[in-house]
């Protein structure tokens, strides 16, 4: 057990709320305006977490916080009070929690261990909106770059590969039968792989589930890892958005698909050492639980 004097730890509270303050500054103006945005707000209608869940700091399992006076910590969920000290209850987290730690261990693990793919040029976007009007599209305000023949002649021309279950289940109808693979929510081990943009925006629902036994500045770390990722797979995908200065990678190009892969090989960087932080962070919390058992 590490244990960090109310002084810092009281800082680095302030540090992390400036920090998510900062990244989720543009999502809450556009839920007081009644306004949306169809690349920033992706991770808050996606995944859920709001940004007031994001803002909370915890030092993750094995980290105690030293106050003799009251502190929110000790109120919320999964946190006891030894003394002086509060802390992470790992027992009572792994009780209720195990089985989602054990999932998150095998999966991150595994996609970890696979090669990373780079050929599928983000074309899940384009297969997510292939034969259907404009109107049925998620992103219906917005229009598709090359118009509908045209984006759906991009999917008839390119080997479709996604690996990823979370983004093929959004497929239409005619479009899933194009897919190389078949990923499944039972498969998602055996499938995923680093080089996916959505596995590595998917680090981010890893560490909020497994909020507050892993640290805030790993969620932190990768909700901003999310945010970038998502902007390339929008960027790269069939709608036009030069409106809200993204300029599109073109993949229907070869220059488009050569920047896309260079893109994609540099995340896939970033995401794999995010994995690695949060593998560890599970096996210290597997590893507190059992030397506990022994004491």
């Amino acid at each position: 057990m590490r244990i960090l004097a109310e002084d810092e730890w009281r800082a680095r509270v302030a540090a992390h709320e400036t920090r998510a303050d900062a990244l989720t500054a543009g999502h809450r103006a556009r839920r007081v305006a009644g306004a949306t945005h169809p690349v920033e707000d992706f991770l808050f209608t996606y995944y859920g977490w709001t940004p007031g869940r994001l803002r909370r700091w915890h030092p993750g399992a094995g980290v105690g916080l030293a106050s003799a006076g009251p502190t929110r910590h000790a109120a919320w969920r999964f946190y006891r009070r030894a003394g002086d000290v509060v802390l992470v209850d790992v027992a009572t987290f792994l009780e209720a929690r195990g089985d989602t730690v054990r999932f998150v261990r095998d999966l991150v693990g595994r996609t970890a261990a696979h090669p990373g793919r780079f050929g599928c040029f983000g074309l899940h976007e384009w297969a997510m909106v292939y034969r259907l009007p404009q109107v049925g599209v998620r992103h219906s305000s917005w229009p598709l770059r090359l118009g509908q023949s045209q984006t759906d002649a991009v999917v008839e021309a390119h080997h479709v590969s996604c690996s990823h279950f979370d983004a093929y289940r959004f497929f239409t109808p005619d479009a899933a039968p194009r897919n190389a693979l078949r990923p499944t929510r039972a498969s998602q081990g055996a499938y995923e792989q680093p080089g996916c943009l959505h596995a590595g925006m998917d680090l981010y629902k890893w560490a909020m589930k497994l909020s507050p036994a892993v640290g805030s500045d790993l969620a932190l770390d990768a909700f901003e890892l999310a945010r970038e990722l998502r902007e390339l797979d929008m960027r790269a995908s069939p709608y036009d958005l030069r409106a809200l200065g993204y300029e599109p990678v073109r993949i229907e190009t070869p220059e488009g698909k050569a920047q896309y892969v260079e893109e994609q090989r540099r995340f896939s960087e970033r995401s794999q050492a995010l994995r690695a932080r949060l593998v560890e962070a599970i096996d210290e919390l597997l590893a507190l639980s059992g030397a506990a058992r022994a004491g």
